[in-house]
């Protein structure tokens, strides 16, 4: 079998010490005193709005020289893929660490998901023209030796070589096999993202890429920056190991690895080296790192709520010696920097590349205590917007929850229609936005349980609740429910099996509407009224008709159940004082529920009384 060309080996042996070195030090992932800091997140290779936003931010002058002096930047992960120029920016941000350093500044740049994909192999996001800027530097030769092993490997495949050579050149476009040299542990690229951390602490506030997971709190930035990215680091080198042997071919993905290299061990027992390849490749192919609930694609930090988050987020930050934490991956609404949790989240990620996004760029600023952002226009905010409810949210418009409680509430019905279910479903419209919204028959007399649940919703900060409000329709008493689009409801997830990939995980999101199903005392919760956002697998609980009754114990299928009640839903549980029920459900609940619904409050908080 034929070893690689030396002009393309990745590996000088097969047996090679890794020739890199993750950081190892916690002086280079914790920093204090800084005076400013500036973050931006997500470049995708949009070169032109990485400068204008490093501009308008002060730390790049008109001639692309850092001008910063001591500021801080930080790059929060995936300059590469979905956009064009991602090697241009990763060449700046190379000059800019040297320069930012002479000047008493520092540049960090943060593994971002996107990276670590084209450091093991998942290309899926790779445009042309991304390859296209090492096209260059490609040789014939090499190109001609990976095509006869990719041949080679299809040797059953009955089609003419020059048909074969034309499929191959459509899968693996020019520069495919120089921007994989560049992006291995040797290559120019490769070797500098492999020296970077995936966690950074500065002046108390933590940058990540995707978010900080509970994972965190239990392995701490020694686990992040240090065992989980020596494993990614482990794994480049099997890859490359197997690869020097033509085991694994360049064109290989990422989610064929452990199956194709499976499939090669029983004829390589001899070869220990090949062989610890083997496994390393079979073992590190699930990394932590790469997990969904890993510190690269977590977005449980955006997309869970309060009373689900906060808790384990505070046990993560605790964790690592943080206050807060700065995010990107997750497009923010509106494409603007954004907060969640009275601060303790920022979201950077504003869809900077606009092709694709249709956002634009902008730069965090933390400076003198305050936080502000600035984008690629020179537009400054000097406080940041939070982040709008998640559950059926206005997209498009983005309208607020409280700007959809408007339109309910004055909004002109412009059409009517019975759906399936029997449901009465309105169109309203105030001359500029128009939703669809449910019609709702009051339950009783001052009896409104729907209106009742969103509000106690919006007071608990579950955010599982759609915007209802009461409504008098054609002289009908009722509420109005905002009706989001895309919907699937729980009948309908378990029997195709999806919502795996769900961005708050599905069985945090039961245990919340447990607890909340608890304190309303909800009998009639089913499969149907438990519905989801089809995006995101954001739950969207409706249907409670059946539900704040003046029994003062929990529904009979709750009875044994174990609900997590832990410190935040005991604050926000403890929060609603009879003062505060009676002002805010006193004219949708009559007495005997409200004082029902506290004795139900009491038990959730002292289980044993």
């Amino acid at each position: 079998m034929r070893l690689c060309r030396a002009s393309f080996h990745i590996l000088l042996a097969l047996n090679v010490a890794l020739a890199f070195a993750v950081p190892a030090r916690a002086a280079e992932w914790s920093f204090d005193g800084v005076e400013r800091v500036v973050a931006i997140s997500d470049i995708h290779g949009d070169y032109g709005a990485m400068v204008r936003t490093l501009q308008k931010a002060s730390v790049l002058d008109d001639e692309l020289a850092w001008s910063g002096g001591n500021t801080h930047l930080v790059i929060v992960g995936d300059i590469v893929d979905r956009g064009a120029d991602s090697r241009v920016a990763m060449d700046l941000l190379m000059r800019l660490e040297d320069e930012a350093n002479s000047a008493g500044g520092k540049v960090h740049v943060l593994i971002g998901n996107h990276e670590a994909m084209n450091l093991s192999g998942d290309l899926r996001y790779v445009t042309s023209e991304e390859y296209a800027a090492f096209a260059g530097e490609e040789l014939a030769e090499d190109r001609e030796h990976w095509f006869e092993v990719y041949a080679a490997r299809r040797a059953g495949d009955e089609r003419p070589a020059e048909e074969q050579r034309v499929l191959f050149d459509q899968d693996f476009p020019k520069g495919f096999f120089a921007h994989r040299k560049a992006f291995a542990s040797d290559g120019k690229y490769g070797s500098w993202l492999l020296s970077k951390p995936v966690i950074i602490v500065i002046n108390g506030n933590a940058f990540v890429h995707g978010g900080l997971s509970p994972m965190i709190g239990e392995i701490g930035l020694q686990g992040v920056n240090g065992t989980l990215l020596g494993e990614l680091a482990d794994y480049v080198s099997h890859v490359e190991t197997l690869m020097a042997a033509e085991l694994l071919l360049p064109s290989d993905s990422f989610y064929d690895h452990a199956k194709l290299v499976t499939g090669f061990a029983a004829a390589w027992t001899a070869n220990p080296d090949i062989v610890a390849a083997i496994e390393g490749v079979t073992r590190l192919n699930e990394s932590a790192l790469q997990a969904l609930d890993g510190p690269l694609w977590y977005r449980g930090n955006v997309a869970c709520s309060a009373v689900i988050e906060i808790d384990r987020l505070s046990a993560s930050l605790d964790a690592i010696g943080a206050e807060r934490v700065v995010i990107g991956h997750t497009p923010t609404p509106g494409r603007r920097i954004l907060e969640r949790f009275d601060g303790t989240v920022i979201e950077v990620d504003t869809g900077m590349l606009n092709s694709y996004y249709e956002g634009r760029g902008n730069a965090l600023v933390i400076a003198d205590g305050h936080i502000s952002s600035i984008d690629e226009a020179g537009d400054e905010v000097k406080t940041l917007s939070p982040h709008p409810r998640n559950v059926g949210r206005r997209r498009g418009a983005e309208l607020s929850a409280e700007a959809i409680e408007s339109l309910l509430r004055g909004g002109e019905v412009i059409a009517a229609k019975t759906v399936e279910a029997g449901q009465e479903v309105l169109t309203i419209s105030d001359g500029s936005q128009t939703v669809d919204a449910v019609f709702i028959d009051r339950a009783g007399r001052n009896f409104f349980p729907d209106v009742a649940a969103y509000r106690l919703d919006r007071l608990l900060d579950l955010d599982m609740v759609p915007v209802t409000v009461k409504r008098e329709i054609d002289g009908d008493e009722g509420s109005l429910q905002f009706l989001p689009s895309s919907m699937t409801n729980e009948l309908q997830r378990s029997q195709s099996g999806t919502g795996g990939g769900a961005m708050c995980p599905l069985p945090i999101q039961w245990g919340a509407m447990m607890v909340f199903d608890a304190l309303i005392f909800n009998e009639g919760r089913t499969a149907e009224n438990i519905r989801y956002d089809r995006s995101s697998w954001q739950l969207i609980l409706a249907g409670h008709m059946r539900t704040f009754g003046t029994s003062k114990s929990r529904p009979p299928h709750l009875k044994d159940q174990q609900l997590p009640v832990g410190p935040t839903w005991q604050r926000a549980l403890s929060a609603l004082t009879e003062e505060r029920l009676e002002a805010e459900l006193g004219d949708v609940l009559d007495r005997r529920r409200l004082r029902a619904l506290l004795a139900r409050r009491d038990a959730l908080i002292e289980p044993g009384q």
